[in-house]
């Protein structure tokens, strides 16, 4: 178990979890990877939608969810507010224990929109 409880024989490596986050990110249009402050960063028209980060020793999948939202995400403790970024919408889902990649398939789906519904009102 680590230190959360979670059985260690269901948590993935963070290779593994960047490996999968990629394939959900890159399948979106005009989506492209690149590092920011050492961080696998994906992006839209220079626009970052979700990041791959360790904070505090934690790894953790950032998206934008919107600041009208977040407060829902904030109640599950899976979540917690980005750091540096959290002000503007984002919050971070602990990469730990067995991830639901259904879940974070739409959550990089709903940050792509949102990046680019911001983009397309500039």
């Amino acid at each position: 178990m680590d230190n959360r409880g979670y059985p260690l024989h269901t948590m993935l490596s963070r290779d593994k979890i960047l490996e999968k986050l990629r394939k959900v990110c890159l399948a979106l249009p005009n989506a492209t990877e690149t590092l920011t402050f050492g961080h696998p960063t994906f992006q839209v028209a220079q626009k970052t939608f979700c990041v791959l980060e360790q904070y505090k020793g934690e790894l953790s999948i950032a998206v934008k969810v919107g600041k009208q939202v977040q407060a829902v995400f904030l109640k599950d403790e899976r979540f917690f507010r980005t750091p540096y970024v959290g002000q503007h919408g984002w919050v971070s889902l602990r990469a730990i224990g067995k991830l639901n990649w259904d879940e974070i398939r739409e959550l990089a789906e709903g940050s792509y929109r949102l990046v680019q519904q911001k983009r397309r009102s500039i």
